[in-house]
């Protein structure tokens, strides 16, 4: 029941993202948001973790600012993935993942 709760408040940040971060943008409806949620959350739980592994080096360097860049990359690579998910540019991939992690935070708070 937690795992389903996590899963529709990455839901409803998702959907908040797209409204607020211009560049970001769906269509195909609720299909698209549950599907950006379900690649987002895969992405969160095995590619991240492992890449940030292999990236160690390079974001100790700068200090943990390369953790911002690949979890733009990340964001961006949602578009490969989903059909109906488009990022415009790299500031909106940046902006898009930031929002998206906090919102998701936040929500993973109070749930």
């Amino acid at each position: 029941m937690h795992t389903l709760l996590r899963y529709l408040g990455t839901v409803a940040a998702v959907i908040l993202t797209v409204k607020l971060v211009p560049g970001v943008s769906m269509s195909g409806g609720w299909t698209t948001t549950l599907l950006v949620a379900l690649a987002w959350s895969v992405i969160v739980v095995v590619i991240r973790p492992a890449l940030k592994l292999f990236t160690l080096p390079i974001t100790l360097l700068t200090l943990g600012l390369f953790s911002f860049l690949l979890n733009a990359f990340l964001f961006w690579a949602m578009t490969l993935v989903v059909p109906g998910f488009a990022v415009s540019g790299f500031v909106a991939a940046l902006l898009g993942a930031f929002v998206l992690s906090i919102l998701t935070a936040l929500i993973s708070k109070v749930l």
